[in-house]
């Protein structure tokens, strides 16, 4: 298989998708961040209260669900950091069919063993393997219907629902934060708000330490990041689940076109963010998951509009939990 440059997707598919995806979501209605200052409410979308913890089973079952039986039944794969490995082994166990995703050795824990949980093949490799596989289509070799986890139109079309859901419950809606990775959640969601609302300000966000979004649209063309001196390859931040060093081709125009604004946020606002979703609304967030209400909180004044952030998703070890919450 191979991908053209992405375009927007169709209101009429996002709407096909969510009609497709009806008995599978869980609920996620917007809730307001708790506080105890005055000001405009901040508005939470909780995705990590999906069946698999997070948003990844809206573009990710979109896609199986799109696929021919027969295509299918060869058995489905992905490449992924957890959070789309547990999405696609959902999928196979629901269509009865193999579900194998390429991990890196050292992704969470929790993300490996949920992923074997749910009946899918957790395959091990080092970091480096992942990206070289996604970068030089590793996929058309093997025998899989391979789901690509960024760039397969049917998992943007999937992610877009959830623009559906937010312009439905808050159709003044101003601002929506919405975390990037390789770039699915931005190209579905994004798409869907622009074409519900144009006027919606959406905003990117990436942690400091893997700004491969910011870097791109500074340069005007994907670029790969450097990683920081004596870091590991990709670059160093806790947020694994967004942690991708490359926007590719197929993907930048899309995002350039849907962006309104780029933002970074450091590891200790993301820490701060997960402490504050889990003591004022009892909301667990890996870190990636709370990286939108970490930037909602650096840049929004007291005062803003209607705002809303993606909670993306909660698959963390109970250790990085517990040593996050009480600020070790």
């Amino acid at each position: 298989m191979t991908y053209d440059v992405l375009t927007r997707p169709e209101l009429d598919a996002i709407r096909a998708a969510a009609a497709r995806l009806k008995d599978v979501l869980v609920p996620t209605p917007l809730v307001p961040l708790h506080s105890y200052e005055g000001g405009s409410p901040l508005l939470l979308k909780p995705e990590i209260h999906q069946r698999v913890g997070s948003f990844k089973i809206r573009g990710v079952f979109n896609a199986v669900a799109s696929l021919a039986p027969e295509v299918r039944g060869r058995g489905i794969s992905t490449v992924s950091a957890g959070n789309t490995a547990q999405a696609l082994a959902w999928a196979g166990r629901y269509f009865g069919v193999s579900a194998r995703s390429l991990m890196p050795e050292n992704a969470p824990a929790s993300k490996i063993d949920a992923v074997r949980a749910y009946g899918g093949e957790p395959v091990l490799v080092p970091t480096a393997e992942v990206f070289r596989y996604l970068k030089e289509h590793g996929w058309k070799q093997e025998p899989y219907a391979f789901i690509h986890p960024w760039i397969e139109p049917n998992v943007t079309i999937g992610h877009g629902t959830m623009g559906l859901e937010i312009v439905t419950e808050c159709p003044d809606v101003e601002t929506v934060f919405v975390p990037v990775g390789g770039g699915g959640l931005m190209a579905g969601v994004g798409s869907a708000l622009k074409a519900l609302k144009s006027t919606v300000r959406v905003v990117a966000v990436e942690p400091a330490g893997c700004p491969s979004l910011h870097a791109s649209l500074e340069a005007g063309r994907p670029v790969t990041v450097e990683c920081p001196p004596h870091a590991p390859h990709p670059p160093t931040t806790i947020c694994d689940g967004v942690a991708v060093p490359y926007i590719t081709q197929e993907m930048f125009p899309l995002l350039r076109d849907l962006v309104d604004d780029a933002v970074l946020v450091s590891d200790d606002a993301v820490k701060a963010a997960m402490r504050r979703l889990a003591s004022g609304n009892k909301m667990v967030a890996e870190p990636s998951g709370a990286l939108a209400l970490a930037a909602a909180l650096a840049t929004l004044g007291p005062h803003h509009g209607p705002a809303v952030c993606i909670v993306t998703g909660g698959s963390i070890d109970p250790q990085m939990l517990a040593a996050i919450l009480t600020g070790k």
